[in-house]
């Protein structure tokens, strides 16, 4: 299958749904070779039969990403599967229901989501640069979020951890650009995805319209407008593009 990603090997965390699952499909109709990676098998499995019923390749490994001997049998599963890895999408996420301002936020709570949402990046990072050097350079895209860039009154372990996303990002640009690694961070504002079903669907419809008029376009987020992004930066489109922060936000940041 030729393409945009045309005899690349991608590995995608999180790609059981939302963001990650819209990557791999588009990934995959790009000519890009999938690993599928998520804690949740059956939501795994689902995107694989997705990319696979559209005529694209695609595995998949399930993988706690806050696990170091997981994330390196993952990336250690791609190579051997596929040969390579040119891309490390580092996707996965968590939004605790539990999460709170730093007096009410418990220790517990603040480790789980720090672990998920920022651990599993150096994680990403730490299994994937090896291999992408040793293929001869490609990509690594984390996502990030506006939380990371903007003050967020009651999700500060969330907040605290997209911010440090950003930051090791622009760090692992810098530490691995000679060897024509890539690293970038997308920072989605609200999109409509499974981990933010129960703010946007839940029983007060004035919270999604709240969202809604956030954003000065005047919509959610969707993941094939993140997904979009991921592309180019997976690309050999973006390959003087490193160490960048990209806000797809519908204007939010911008206000």
């Amino acid at each position: 299958m030729a393409g945009r990603l045309a005899g690349k090997v991608a590995l995608i965390t999180g790609a059981g749904g939302g963001q990650g699952r819209a990557a791999a499909v588009l990934f995959a109709r790009e000519g890009a070779q999938v690993v599928v990676t998520d804690v949740k098998v059956e939501g795994g499995e689902e995107t694989v039969q997705l990319v696979r019923t559209a005529g694209g390749q695609a595995v998949f490994r399930a993988t706690d990403v806050s696990r170091a001997a997981q994330v390196e049998a993952a990336v250690r599963y791609a190579v051997e599967t596929y040969g390579s890895l040119h891309i490390m999408y580092n996707n996965a996420a968590v939004l605790h229901r539990k999460d709170a301002a730093v007096t009410n936020l418990e220790e517990d709570i603040w480790d789980q989501i720090i672990a998920v949402n920022l651990k599993s990046v150096y994680l990403g990072c730490k299994y994937a640069v090896p291999e992408i050097s040793k293929a001869g350079g490609g990509s690594i895209i984390n996502t990030s979020s506006l939380a990371g860039l903007l003050g967020v009154g009651n999700v500060h372990a969330y907040t605290a951890a997209k911010g440090g996303v950003i930051s090791l990002t622009r760090a692992v640009a810098m530490a691995y650009a000679g060897q024509k690694v890539r690293c970038n961070v997308i920072c989605p504002g609200a999109v409509d995805t499974p981990m933010m079903a129960h703010v946007l669907h839940g029983s007060n419809p004035k919270l999604r319209q709240s969202f809604e008029k956030s954003h000065p376009i005047g919509r959610l987020g969707t993941p094939e407008d993140i997904a979009s992004m991921a592309l180019y930066l997976a690309s050999d489109e973006s390959s003087w593009v490193t160490g960048s922060v990209f806000t797809i936000d519908g204007g939010s940041a911008a206000q």
